[in-house]
Order: C-alpha cells, then structure tokens, then sequence
C-alpha cells in the first residue's frame, strides 16, 4: 500500500536504517536521523539537530533540493486539513528571516497529523 499511499500523496514513516545510509553524504557528525516521512518523492527527515526536507525534481528525479532547517529558526507553523471538496491540506513553516513561509502540499487524507506531530515535539 505504500506506493498508492505515496501516489495519493499521504505521508508514510520511512525505515530510519535506510534513511541514515542514504543520507550519511548529508548529516553531520553525532547527527541521527529520528524520524522520517515520504510524501510521494518528497521527504521530511527529522534529526537530533534540524529538519531536512528533500526535493525531488524533474521527471527521473535525480535532481535534489536539500533543504535543512535548524529548529531554533522555526517561529511557527501551521496545517490547514483538507475539508469536504478540498483535494489538499498544507503545511506552512515559517522561519526567522523570511517573510514568505516554506508551504508543502498533502493530497486529502489524514497521514499529515503525523509530520505536524513530529514538527511540534522538536519545535515546541
């Protein structure tokens, strides 16, 4: 069920061993990787010290944006749910700095109370 999870663009917990393997070109040394989530190519990889998102692009998506987060710079964030004829919930995560949140999109189901859970155990 995992690739139809991943294709409705539900959040699913990601096996930490392969994520630490595959991230270890990325993480700094005593980082570990808590927790992480796959939302279709996307991931949202929370560590001891920051939150990675990964960007996957283009067709083969070979191309990828890391994007790292240190918590400490999160002033808040939020989840709007997707209602009755809503297709898409969003996160929204603002950081010190910037005036335009970093904005990611969940196709309807409710797999993204997960991400915003870990997101308010390290930010909180």
């Amino acid at each position: 069920m995992g690739f139809i999870d991943n294709l409705m663009g539900n959040a699913s917990e990601v096996d930490l061993d392969k994520l630490e393997s595959e991230m270890e070109d990325i993480l700094t040394e005593g980082e570990e990787v808590d927790s992480g989530y796959n939302v279709f190519r996307d991931l949202f990889l929370f560590t001891n010290k920051r939150l990675i998102l990964v960007d996957k692009q283009g067709m083969t998506g070979k191309k990828v944006e890391y994007h790292s987060i240190p918590y400490r710079s999160i002033t808040h964030f939020s989840v709007e749910t997707a209602g009755t004829f809503d297709m898409e919930s969003e996160l929204r995560i603002w950081l010190s700095g910037t005036p335009e949140p970093v904005m990611k999109q969940f196709k309807k189901g409710n797999n993204i109370a997960d991400v915003h859970r870990a997101l308010a155990s390290y930010t909180l």
